[in-house]
């Protein structure tokens, strides 16, 4: 792996000592790119100025508040994250899932396990953020499907066309115009709305 094409990863940890272990393994399994944040105070800004591809994240005890703060974190970043705690409750774990943490793992933190833990976490991330596209596409065609419907009814009163008659204008003008045919049943709802 070289220097270029190693991730860039960020490891948060107010312990140096638990950080530097992080950081070694890190590098022994091949990572060059390691950036260290020990500083919580705006750890948002200071992740987001380094811009990585994923987060290390270690908890040694975390309080309730602590956690909840990284699971803002790692629902506003959208990166793969592995976060590192040395002991938990179901609540907390059920918690991190619904942030988004690719891996939570309780008392695990040594160095030779990180890569598999890390390799893992981009695995479980990537996952999670295809569902999540396919999710949005399926939604995005759903609203497109209602969006003709009420077009095709506007034809339809307007011009007096049957539903297949309007389908048709619809998917012509469409490839006339270059355009998908929800933009075109849109701008049609649109010039409705704006003549009533």
């Amino acid at each position: 792996m070289s220097a270029d094409q190693s991730p860039k990863i960020v490891i948060v940890d107010e312990s140096p000592i638990r950080a530097a272990i992080l950081e070694e393994g890190l590098r022994e399994a091949g990572f060059t790119q390691v950036v260290h944040i020990s500083e919580m105070q705006s750890l948002l800004a200071r992740i987001y100025a380094v811009d990585p591809d994923i987060i290390l994240i270690d908890l040694e005890n975390p309080s309730r508040d602590v956690l909840e703060a990284m699971f803002q974190v790692s629902r506003a970043v959208k990166r793969p994250i592995a976060m590192f705690v040395d002991q938990s409750d179901s609540a907390s774990i059920q918690a991190s899932v619904e942030a988004g943490v690719s891996a939570y793992i309780v008392d695990g933190l040594k160095k030779e396990r990180i890569k598999p833990i890390l390799d893992l976490c981009v695995s479980r991330f990537n996952a999670f953020a295809k569902l999540q596209e396919e999710l949005e596409r399926t939604k995005s065609q759903l609203e497109d499907r209602k969006i003709i419907e009420r077009a095709k009814g506007i034809l339809m009163k307007v011009k007096g066309l049957t539903e297949d008659e309007a389908y048709v204008l619809l998917r012509s003008t469409a490839m006339r115009e270059k355009k998908k045919i929800g933009e075109i049943a849109q701008s049609i709802i649109t010039a409705s709305e704006m003549l009533k």
